[in-house]
């Protein structure tokens, strides 16, 4: 009978704070891609939806890209937070805790690669068919009445919902990854 290992138990903790963190940059990072393509999207939806402003004082907003970073941060950690802990389970199958956080790690880091491969689909997919659809067919979502980038709007949209669909991809790649480098 193997001997329990504690430190196991507390890098199971460590994967999970850094995957909220890792995660919490990549927000970051996407929402300041994705301003650049639809300041539209946060000034008119997501700055609103994270209680950072309301319409009435949209415009007084001196720097929008801190305010799309933490909107970032926000939309992000705690996804990267379940996600880790869920890795960090599953690689209790490994010998020991130092195998444990490196293979954790790199299983991570596959999650965010797929994560960030599916967000580009889904602006290419936003971009060049989404966006193409008459706005009817939009009914049910919010969308501002005032966009003055209907197009670039949607396919922000489509890249942070297919970001999510990715997150939950890379969490199975990184299962699978996980469970290969296993010790037989």
């Amino acid at each position: 009978m193997k001997k329990f290992d504690v430190r196991k138990i507390l890098t199971i903790f460590l994967v999970a704070i850094t995957a909220g963190v890792m995660a919490g940059l990549y927000g970051v990072i996407n929402d300041q891609i994705t301003f650049s393509i639809s300041s539209e999207y946060y000034t008119k939806f997501k700055f609103i939806q994270f209680n950072l402003a309301n319409e009435n004082n949209i415009d007084k907003i001196k720097f929008p890209r801190i305010f799309a970073s933490i909107v970032g941060f926000l939309a992000t950690w705690w996804f990267g937070l379940v996600l880790g802990f869920i890795l960090g389970l599953f690689n209790f199958i490994q010998t020991s805790w130092q195998k444990l956080f490196k293979v954790s790690f790199n299983a991570l880091l596959i999650a965010i690669l797929v994560t960030f491969i599916t967000g580009i689909l889904g602006l290419f997919y936003g971009f060049f068919f989404l966006s193409h659809q008459p706005r009817s067919d939009f009914e049910g979502w919010f969308i501002p009445y005032n966009l003055e980038n209907f197009r670039n709007f949607i396919a922000v949209g489509s890249m942070h919902n297919f970001s999510y669909i990715g997150g939950i991809l890379g969490l199975i790649v990184a299962i699978f990854y996980s469970y290969k480098k296993r010790d037989k």
